[in-house]
């Protein structure tokens, strides 16, 4: 007898129909998957033949064949075996095959007959719902993570084969998946800027590049707060909007990175050690998994010690930077990962790090110095808006009692400038890091002053077409700040001031 199951693949963060089809014939016992299916599928047929014997169903001794359509697609994971198992059961017998119409099965089968989490439920759900199927079946623990999405289509949350059985016959009611309430889906910050003592010009900067979304450097001796400002910047950025919070939860739904969660509501940060490998930063493997970058999207991607990551790493930055979107390209698969981020740096100023210390001298030659910094390609430190000094401070400006200002005031700031970005935008929404050419020049003309200061620092500075880009964009979010409405000469030199790098070794 031949039995139809619809289940579902993820690939990237959208998810492609698979027709299981399963037959029972005369033959050897034996159970074949076809299909390009790999290993993890391959090896279903032993995880379902035990879940079903210990469910207490027991399987004809016939010849099986497993067939996952289309057959020019790799399968992979272990998302098919409740599928299968359905396909199995509805051949043997056990289930009418027209209790399976408009249903999708995904789930992972463990010995004794329950269900086990799969990745990537959040993308199938809001395939369901596109393709308007009637009901989808999830493993339990994904099931909250699948009804945030699912409208119009039930999900049903299950957790052995003896409850998908009783459903699927009618003997049971259906279990409700539990959707969390919006105390769950609050934002909560940790880390506060109240903490920061002093770097009034880091604080600043970091303000800004929150407003315009702008990409961020800091150049200072260790332990000056570095790390530390960059920690605090998704305390400080808006909350994600539910169409942001969607496309990230995706992505780390695929990830096998939701942890319970159901939507995000938080942006990511991100904090690869130096170590990293390019596929590790970029994506790929032989499962073509997001990387860090898209880990990262909608939040922040914050690269401690820059200069001590690899340089094959560091220039596949590059392109995701600009396009905004990274392609993972393996044998038989072109996967495509979303990748907005923003990017935070953090490197020290010399190879002993000392250099401008007032406490202590560096050792560093001006040739050493050049040699370092030398790692960093011109073409990415273009891409990056903003280069700031981060000194070591003196124990008084440590010891200060005084509170700083805290995370809260500098977001409401922050919400003010992105609602005036929005507005000026109208329906294409966004941020000033992201204005394109035509946009910049109409949003972000200069006055005849600024035109000649700026003119006065590329003549002194050498900055590339793109660095003037850059900084025209910075001033115009710190015109944003100001409810200014026009670019300004002071916008312009503030903006310029954010350029530590591009002015010669001293």
């Amino acid at each position: 007898m031949l039995a139809r199951v619809l289940s579902a693949t993820v690939l990237g963060i959208q998810a492609a129909p698979i027709d299981v089809e399963v037959d029972f014939a005369v033959g050897l016992p034996g159970c074949a998957i076809v299909g390009l299916p790999d290993a993890g599928v391959k090896e279903g047929r032993i995880r379902i033949r035990g879940a079903l014997e210990n469910s207490g169903f027991k399987l004809p001794s016939r010849r099986i064949t497993v067939n996952l359509a289309p057959a020019d697609l790799r399968k992979d994971g272990a998302a098919f075996d409740v599928p299968i198992a359905v396909g199995m059961l509805c051949a043997a017998g056990v289930i009418p095959p027209d209790r399976l119409a408009g249903d999708v099965f995904v789930g992972e089968l463990a010995l004794d007959g329950s269900v086990r989490p799969i990745r990537g439920a959040l993308p199938i759900a809001a395939w369901a719902r596109r393709c308007r199927t009637r009901r989808l079946f999830v493993p339990r623990d994904n099931a909250s993570e699948a009804a945030v999405v699912a409208d119009g289509c039930t999900v049903v949350p299950i957790g052995n084969v003896g409850e998908l059985v009783h459903v699927l016959n009618g003997d049971g009611d259906m279990p409700a998946p539990s959707v969390p309430g919006t105390d769950a889906l609050a934002l909560t910050v940790t880390a506060d800027l109240a903490d920061v003592r002093g770097q009034a010009v880091a604080r600043r900067a970091l303000e800004i590049a929150a407003a315009g979304g702008h990409n961020l450097l800091f150049v200072g001796p260790p332990g000056s707060g570095k790390t530390m400002l960059a920690r605090r910047l998704p305390g400080i950025l808006p909350p994600l909007a539910f169409d942001e919070g969607l496309e990230t939860t995706m992505v780390y739904s695929v990830a096998g990175l939701l942890g319970g969660r159901a939507l995000m509501r938080e942006r990511p940060f991100r904090a690869p050690h130096h170590t990293v490998s390019v596929a590790g930063l970029v994506g790929g493997g032989a499962a073509c998994r997001p990387g860090e970058i898209s880990l990262a999207h909608n939040g922040v991607l914050f690269l401690d010690e820059l200069l001590e990551f690899q340089r094959p790493a560091l220039e596949a930055l590059r392109q995701p930077l600009e396009e905004r979107t990274v392609n993972v390209v393996r044998a038989r698969r072109n996967v495509e990962y979303p990748a907005d981020f923003m990017l935070v740096t953090a490197l020290n100023p010399c190879p002993c790090g000392h250099l401008g210390s007032p406490v202590r001298t560096c050792t560093c030659s001006r040739a050493g110095i050049a040699a370092y910094r030398a790692r960093l390609s011109g073409p990415l430190l273009d891409r990056i808006d903003m280069h700031v000094d981060v000194p070591a401070l003196a124990y008084r400006d440590l010891a200060a009692e005084a509170a700083a200002e805290s995370s809260a005031h500098v977001r409401a700031r922050v919400i003010g400038a992105r609602e005036r970005q929005t507005l000026r935008a109208g329906s294409d929404a966004t941020t000033n890091a992201r204005l394109s050419t035509n946009e910049m020049n109409r949003h972000a003309a200069l006055d005849d002053d600024g035109h000649n200061l700026l003119e006065r620092a590329v003549e002194r500075f050498a900055l590339s077409a793109r660095a003037i880009s850059r900084v025209r964009r910075v001033a115009r979010t710190i015109a944003d700040l100001d409810a200014c409405d026009r670019v300004r000469a002071r916008h312009i030199g503030e903006a310029l001031q954010y350029r530590v790098l591009d002015r010669p070794i001293e």
